[in-house]
């Protein structure tokens, strides 16, 4: 049976449930009498709810709703995946998909955006990370799972739907109407920052290792023997694959443990190491990352700052720190369980703490501050005469701040390359 590792939901059955849900115990758990009781309240109630309901209800609908609770009780990752969402997310892992574009988990009952995925219908109508969705279309999302609530952002192509967003800072709760569309998932982008390469990866789905190994290897031929390191942006990347975001750290990585993740027991402990081979060829890098960098993206953070091959710059990571085993079910749904914790190199869990950047640096906007008019030695009484050179006469000119400056933590993650930069030793190719 496959199982595909992610880090960032018995009609007449109850004759023989007992028997088949224990047919593989847990090695050394016994079935006891007390869970033999609780499945037979579970079988009372399933036939109680058929009998009895004022409407006439779907077994297979009540079943899945009761998998569905089970696992949603567990953690805001745990979920059931019918066939047609298993469906979705195997097409979602390969880079294309429909819906809006966003990333999203469960808090407090409402759906709480990790990030809106770049060059989407989601980030091109303002929705921002931290953003708690309340209503979709006008009706509460309280009360619905988050595959359902999913399910309801999902529709068919050029159709809109409306989300009530309850935002930090904001006064009331704003509407924002979305047009659902293909969303096709480019996950890395790269350019030249003058002798810099910069790669923004957007999520960890099967293309990226690959695309970052070609774009870093484009750029490079490009900028050529004046080289002069790595910007690589994970900023609002929720996560993804893990077998993804190990390649990608081992992209910029020689030697050394790149993550482990730890299981239930100690059997279930793995660790994955890099091999020798850096693409940036030991060039300084620079990761960005924010509160939506989750997941897959803490991972490649994690190893490069434990590793100090990399400067973590921006502000405080998401704090996912637990592995999803994708197990297919013979319903031809799958079950998305949290099956391990990861750990960074130094054994560091991130779970609910996130990654803390070695250089916190907040998004801002730059302004030019009106100061008023400043006194000086040419406004002081009997001052001496300038000296100048009549045929090169001073010309001075105030420097104001660049205000075409709009990504502040890129700004300052390029002027510390390029002061880096300026004092290494040249590398001879």
């Amino acid at each position: 049976m496959m199982r595909k590792i992610f880090v960032s939901g018995i009609a007449v059955i109850f004759g023989f449930a007992v028997a088949v849900w224990f047919a593989s115990p847990e090695p050394g758990q016994a079935a006891s009498s007390e869970t033999y009781r609780q499945l037979n309240l579970f079988g009372d109630v399933f036939e109680r709810v058929r009998a009895d309901y004022v409407e006439e209800v779907d077994d297979s609908e009540l079943i899945e709703s009761a998998i569905q609770g089970m696992l949603t009780a567990l953690d805001p990752h745990s979920s059931y995946l019918n066939a047609k969402n298993y469906k979705d997310m195997q097409v979602q892992t390969r880079g294309e998909f429909g819906g809006l574009g966003i990333e999203v988990t469960m808090e407090n009952g409402l759906v709480k955006v990790v990030t809106p995925i770049d060059d989407t219908p989601a980030q091109r109508a303002g929705i921002q990370s931290g953003d708690l969705v309340t209503h979709l279309d006008d009706e509460p999302i309280l009360g619905l799972t988050l595959p359902q609530a999913v399910e309801k952002m999902r529709g068919r192509v050029d159709t809109e739907i409306k989300l009530t967003v309850s935002r930090k800072g904001a006064e009331k709760a704003i509407d924002i109407v979305i047009k659902r569309a293909v969303i096709k998932v480019q996950s890395v982008r790269a350019r030249k920052e003058g002798k810099i390469a910069y790669l923004r990866i957007t999520s960890f789905n099967e293309q990226t290792s690959s695309g970052v190994e070609r774009t870093m290897k484009k750029i490079r031929d490009e900028i050529g023997p004046e080289f002069a390191g790595v910007v690589l942006d994970l900023r609002n990347n929720p996560g993804g694959l893990l077998d993804q975001a190990i390649a990608v750290s081992d992209a910029f990585l020689d030697r050394g443990e790149i993550v482990s993740t730890r299981g239930r027991t100690r059997d279930d402990t793995q660790r994955y190491n890099a091999r020798k081979g850096d693409l940036a060829e030991g060039a300084p890098v620079i990761v960005l990352v924010n509160g939506g960098s989750a997941s897959a993206s803490e991972i490649v953070a994690g190893a490069l700052q434990d590793h100090h091959r990399a400067v973590i710059l921006g502000t405080r990571s998401f704090g996912k720190g637990s592995v999803q085993t994708i197990i297919p079910m013979q319903s031809s749904g799958a079950l998305r369980l949290t099956t391990a914790r990861y750990y960074t190199p130094a054994g560091r869990s991130i779970q609910a703490l996130g990654i803390e950047p070695d250089i916190l640096v907040e998004q801002a906007s730059i302004e030019a501050v009106d100061t008023g008019k400043r006194r000086s030695e040419a406004d002081l009484r009997n001052h001496l005469t300038e000296e100048t050179d009549d045929k090169n006469p001073v010309k001075g000119e105030v420097k104001k701040p660049d205000a075409e400056i709009k990504d502040y933590q890129l700004a300052r993650a390029l002027d510390l390359l390029r002061g880096l930069a300026f004092f290494e030793p040249r590398r001879e190719g």
